[in-house]
């Protein structure tokens, strides 16, 4: 295939995923990232943090919440955050369930989703290194938050967060600015279950995840040994991909063989993608 496994650097081969512009795109392009395995770890599944030298390390701190802060402003959050760490599979929260803690995701992959009433499921997102989660919510959570991979957060009394947004107002603000991010991203999504066919959503999809790879320490984006193409990890299930795209499974798996057969992208077992020429593959999520 010519492709070579190397550490991760934040850049992509092709020039148009290097168009990162604002922290607000950062965020939003970060939603697809992978596993942060250099970030710190705790040893209990729910701890509190001594004072703020676990956010001084913190490996996603450039795209997460608490990237406006300084060391005294981060000190003052570290106080009121414990860590959090979920196996893969295990919910964090429940739709429905009193919504008493806010979230930013350390490392690790989390799926968002809602039940309805039939029994069948739409996943509404996926969130990685970086995100928060919980804002939007009123008393109750509108969504079940479960982990895909093992994954470790920072978890925050809803009422103590509040209080320090108005402490801290930059902190307030930059919470604006990822909560204008999301809608965004909700708006593309609106296109993206509405408009598009099915060749077009998975396209779109696997260029979203080369995009959010692009981003995150540690990642699972690798070039190839001759900067043509990019293999990129896909930590969840062909059945999530099909909830979120709005797809049956059969659909999802026929339209990943078909760019297979196509020659626009190579598979390597069920969690890993080599896309030959994103550009091309650009033009295909655009319908062209």
């Amino acid at each position: 295939m010519g492709y070579k496994k190397k550490h991760f650097t934040p850049t992509v081969s092709i020039a148009r995923y290097k168009a990162i512009k604002s922290p607000q795109e950062q965020h939003s392009v970060n939603n697809f990232s992978y596993l942060a395995t250099d970030a710190a770890k705790s040893t209990s599944p729910d701890f509190h943090r001594d004072a703020n030298g676990a956010c001084d390390g913190c490996a996603i701190r450039h795209v997460s919440l608490c990237n406006v802060l300084d060391t005294q402003e981060l000190g003052t959050l570290s106080k009121i955050s414990t860590d959090h760490r979920k196996s893969a599979k295990q919910i964090i929260c429940s739709e429905d369930d009193p919504a008493d803690h806010l979230f930013n995701i350390h490392t690790g992959v989390v799926r968002l989703s809602k039940m309805l009433p039939d029994g069948r499921r739409q996943v509404t997102g996926f969130l990685f290194p970086g995100d928060f989660f919980g804002l939007s919510c009123g008393d109750l959570y509108s969504f079940t938050a479960e982990a895909v991979t093992e994954v470790d957060l920072c978890r925050f009394s809803r009422p103590k967060l509040r209080a320090i947004f108005r402490d801290i107002p930059k902190l307030g603000e930059r919470v604006l600015d990822m909560t204008r991010t999301e809608l965004d991203a909700s708006h593309a999504r609106m296109l993206l279950l509405g408009r598009k066919t099915a060749r077009e959503k998975l396209s779109t999809f696997l260029l979203d995840m080369v995009k959010k790879n692009a981003l995150t320490p540690n990642g699972a984006a690798d070039e190839t040994s001759d900067n043509q193409g990019l293999l990129i990890d896909l930590p969840m299930s062909r059945t999530d991909i099909a909830d979120f795209l709005g797809l049956t499974i059969e659909t999802v798996s026929r339209q990943f063989s078909l760019l297979h057969k196509a020659g626009h992208i190579e598979l390597d077992g069920a969690h890993r993608v080599f896309l030959k020429d994103p550009d091309q593959l650009s033009a295909l999520a655009e319908g062209l």
